[in-house]
């Protein structure tokens, strides 16, 4: 093994979020900064862009169920928007979870870019 080589075996494999989001590509620029960021700041930035996915797909699903008048699992009912709001929320966090849209590796690499920097200037 070469001295000063970034393992991004170890990296890529040590979550949901791949080291290899730039194109496909190997992103050296993230294994770089996962480098300098501890464990626990990786598993709250991926909780956090995993949660701020469950929350943007929440608002899409909840627009995309807004017009639904008494079809569904509900019907019409006086508490059917209750309801469907929280079954809404519900798939958002579990699409999020299964991977989403791809919105939290985006936001999960921006937290950890930006945390490596703070780190290096502090």
């Amino acid at each position: 093994m070469q001295t000063g080589a970034i393992n991004t075996t170890r990296v890529a494999n040590s979550s949901a979020f791949s080291v290899e989001s730039r194109n496909g590509r190997p992103d050296f620029e993230l294994a770089s900064a996962l480098q300098k960021v501890s464990p626990q700041q990786q598993t709250k930035a991926q909780k956090t862009a995993t949660d701020f996915e469950a929350m943007f797909l929440n608002s899409m699903f909840s627009q995309m169920t807004s017009g639904l008048k008494g079809e569904g699992p509900f019907g019409d009912t006086p508490g059917t928007g209750v309801w469907r709001s929280m079954l809404t929320e519900q798939y958002s966090k579990n699409f999020a979870k299964a991977g989403g849209v791809g919105i939290a590796n985006e936001v999960y690499r921006t937290l950890i870019m930006q945390q490596a920097k703070t780190i290096r200037t502090a």
